[in-house]
């Protein structure tokens, strides 16, 4: 596919105002990489955000995803909906034949994700997910630090988000326990699987509500992961604690290497290391430079795949692993048992 991929849109409103606001007007137009064709959103308010950040014609706005397709031939749908619809939007793409390009997670159960997953596979089509905070500027930088093997093999990672969410349950469905998961380990995961440079093996996750939370479920974890390359992985998280430590954008991660730790905090990058030189005592490592990071970043990739390029690295398949280590370590909270990643993932794929 050499000439602009076109697509359309589902979801304005919500998170899509955030496509049509800051990820799409450089990427789109005239001079952008992708053609947008039309949008769809059942709320015909929404439509405002993509006629107004990118000058779409009212007649290209829809309420009704198949007029829209059946009326704007396009390569690919971008499906920014919740995620329980995920799996409805992606048969519709799939019955016009369509790639997509979807918000993560790729739905809200282990069986739902398991079958978007089949589905896609025995169609056929390009699918990848906008896990967009392993792609940040920082954790990328973090990534190709210890990938380069300066400061030695790592030995473990360790992650943390930390935040006061006690006064934010005014839809206690967000926060039970599995979309406690969801909404915020899921990113964290895929950070540490790019971090360490392999899937996960084993998952082992302690769980619970501390009693002041006002929380339906689980609002903390603690989460020991090993991964199929040997590293491990310390993840705590809670959104029940006092203060924020380490909110979104503001990752807390550090990598035990052999000849240095390496640690990321509130966006800055520091190695340390007691081995005298030509390791440092101590120093602070510049953050890479490109054009576009996280949406903006994955949009690209996944046009250049499109255009026969590389599979992007949020892949669907690179993604199904990091869906299988979230269920797997929600299993593990509610069993008490040490849960096999990939046995995991397998025991929901049919034959």
């Amino acid at each position: 596919m050499a000439n602009k991929p076109s697509f359309i849109l589902l979801g304005t409103g919500g998170f899509g105002s955030y496509w049509c606001q800051k990820f799409l007007p450089d990427l789109v137009g005239p001079d952008g990489i992708a053609e947008l064709v039309a949008i769809v959103d059942v709320n015909p308010a929404a439509h405002q955000n993509a006629i107004e950040h990118l000058n779409l014609a009212p007649s290209k706005c829809y309420t009704d995803i198949h007029k829209a397709l059946q009326e704007n031939p396009c390569d690919f749908v971008a499906i920014v909906l919740p995620a329980h619809l995920h799996e409805y939007a992606v048969d519709i793409a799939l019955e016009y034949d369509k790639h997509i390009l979807m918000e993560k997670p790729i739905s809200d159960s282990m069986e739902g994700s398991s079958r978007i997953y089949q589905k896609v596979k025995q169609a056929g089509k390009k699918m990848a997910i906008t896990s967009s905070h392993r792609f940040d500027q920082d954790k990328t930088t973090l990534k190709e630090l210890i990938q380069s093997k300066q400061y030695g093999d790592p030995h473990y990672l360790v992650g943390r988000f930390t935040c006061n969410n006690r006064a934010a349950v005014s839809n206690p469905r967000e926060y039970a326990h599995h979309h406690f998961l969801i909404s915020s380990a899921v990113h964290h995961f895929d950070i540490i699987r790019s971090l360490s440079g392999a899937n996960a093996k084993t998952v082992y996750t302690q769980s619970w509500n501390p009693a002041w939370a006002p929380f339906k479920e689980h609002s903390t974890a603690l989460i020991n992961i090993e991964m199929e390359n040997g590293v491990r992985a310390f993840f705590e998280g809670s959104k029940s604690n006092a203060t924020q430590l380490n909110g979104w954008k503001n990752d807390y991660f550090r990598a035990e290497c052999e000849l240095a730790t390496l640690e990321l905090d509130h966006r800055k990058i520091t190695v340390r290391s007691d081995l005298g030189f030509p390791h440092p005592k101590y120093a602070e490592i510049p953050l890479l430079e490109q054009k576009y990071w996280t949406h903006q970043w994955l949009i690209e990739q996944f046009v250049h795949w499109l255009q026969g390029g590389e599979a992007p690295p949020n892949n669907l398949e690179d993604n199904f692993q990091c869906t299988a280590l979230q269920y797997a370590a929600i299993e593990s909270g509610l069993t008490n048992q040490v849960i096999d990643v990939q046995a995991f993932k397998q025991s929901y794929l049919k034959d």
